[in-house]
C-alpha cells in the first residue's frame, strides 16, 4: 500500500510536466525557450534551497552539478527548442522514449539487467503515445529532431545517475531537488542573456504562468519525481513517463478545443497499459543504497 502511495505522488510529476505545452503557448512570450527554461529552474530550485536550507559539500558539489547539467540545465533548453521547431508531437514520442534509454543506461550504470517484458513494456509506451500525438507532416527539423534525442538521453542519464548516486547522510529529496535546480538554472543564465538578450516585458498571463511552472510545474512535481527514484528506482519510475503527452493531449482536448480520434484513444490505451506493466514488471526496486559515509554530520546552511 505504501509503494501504491508513492507510485500515485510519483505520477503527478509527469502528469504535472503534461500540462507545460498548453500553458507555454497560451500564456508565455513565444520563442524564448532559453529563458523559459531560467525562470522555470533557478526560482525553484532557490526556494527549495530556503526550505532545505542544506547545501552540497565535499564531492557533492561536483555531483549536484552533473545532475543539474543532465537533469534541468541541458534538459529544459534541448526540451523547449524541440518543442519550438518540431511539428505535431514528434518531440513527445521521442519523450516517451525515455524508459528504453533508462533501461539501457541502468544496464550500463548500475548493472541491472533489462528483462524481455520490461523491453516489451517500453516499446509498447512509445507506440501508443505515437498514436495519440504524432501527426502527418513534411520533413523534420534535423535540429529538432537531434534536441528532442539529446534531452531524452540527459534526463534519462541523470535519472539512472540520481539512484546510483542516492543522497548523502542527512540529505533528503527537497534539498537534492533544490541542488539541482540552482544548478541547472546557473548554467541557462548565461546562455539565456547572451542568446535571447533582455528578458522581454510580461504581463500578467504571463507572470501567472511562470509562477505555475517555478512552483507546482517545477519545484513541487521535481522534488516528487526525485523523492520517487530513491523509494521505487530508476526504471519503476521512468515508466510513469508517458503519462506527460497522454496529459498533454487530455489538456488539449479538455481546455483548448482540439478533438481526440478513435486511433488516438486506443493509443491512450495502450500507452497508460504500458505504463502500468512497467510499474508490475519492473521488479521490485533494489535495497536502498546506504548513505555516503561521512566523518561527520552535515551542518544545516542556511541559503539566504
Amino acid at each position: 500500500m505504501k509503494r501504491s502511495a508513492t507510485v500515485l505522488l510519483t505520477a503527478l510529476a509527469p502528469i504535472s510536466w503534461g500540462t507545460t505545452y498548453a500553458v507555454t503557448t497560451e500564456f508565455l512570450p513565444a520563442d524564448r525557450p532559453l529563458f523559459t527554461g531560467l525562470l522555470r529552474a533557478l526560482p525553484a530550485g532557490l526556494l527549495l534551497l530556503a526550505l532545505g536550507r542544506v547545501l552540497p559539500r565535499g564531492v557533492w558539489w561536483g555531483k549536484a552539478a552533473i545532475l543539474g547539467a543532465l537533469n534541468i540545465g541541458a534538459f529544459f533548453p534541448l526540451l523547449f527548442l524541440a518543442a519550438y521547431r518540431l511539428p505535431g508531437g514528434t518531440a513527445a514520442v521521442v519523450s516517451s522514449a525515455g524508459p528504453l534509454f533508462v533501461v539501457g543506461l541502468s544496464a550500463l550504470l548500475l548493472g541491472q539487467r533489462p528483462t524481455a517484458r520490461t523491453l516489451l513494456a517500453g516499446i509498447v509506451a512509445v507506440f501508443g503515445v505515437s498514436l495519440v500525438v504524432l501527426k502527418a507532416a513534411g520533413a523534420l527539423d534535423g535540429l529538432g529532431v537531434l534536441a528532442a534525442i539529446a534531452s531524452t538521453a540527459s534526463m534519462s542519464a541523470g535519472t539512472v545517475l540520481t539512484r546510483k548516486w542516492g543522497s548523502p547522510e542527512g540529505v533528503g529529496p527537497l534539498a537534492l531537488t533544490g541542488w539541482q535546480l540552482t544548478a541547472g538554472g546557473l548554467l541557462i543564465a548565461p546562455l539565456a542573456f547572451l542568446v535571447e538578450g533582455a528578458p522581454p516585458a510580461l504581463d500578467g498571463r504571463a507572470i501567472g504562468g511562470y509562477l505555475y511552472l517555478a512552483l507546482g510545474n517545477t519545484a513541487v512535481s521535481y522534488w516528487l519525481w526525485f523523492r520517487g527514484i530513491g523509494r521505487l528506482g530508476a526504471t519503476r519510475v521512468t515508466f510513469l513517463g508517458p503519462l506527460s503527452p497522454l496529459t498533454a493531449a487530455v489538456v488539449g482536448w479538455a481546455a483548448l478545443g482540439q478533438s481526440l480520434t478513435p486511433l488516438q484513444l486506443t493509443g491512450m490505451v495502450l500507452a497508460f497499459g504500458a505504463t502500468v506493466a512497467g510499474q508490475l514488471w519492473a521488479g521490485r526496486p533494489a535495497a536502498p543504497r546506504p548513505p555516503h559515509t561521512v566523518r561527520k554530520p552535515l551542518r544545516e546552511t542556511a541559503s539566504g
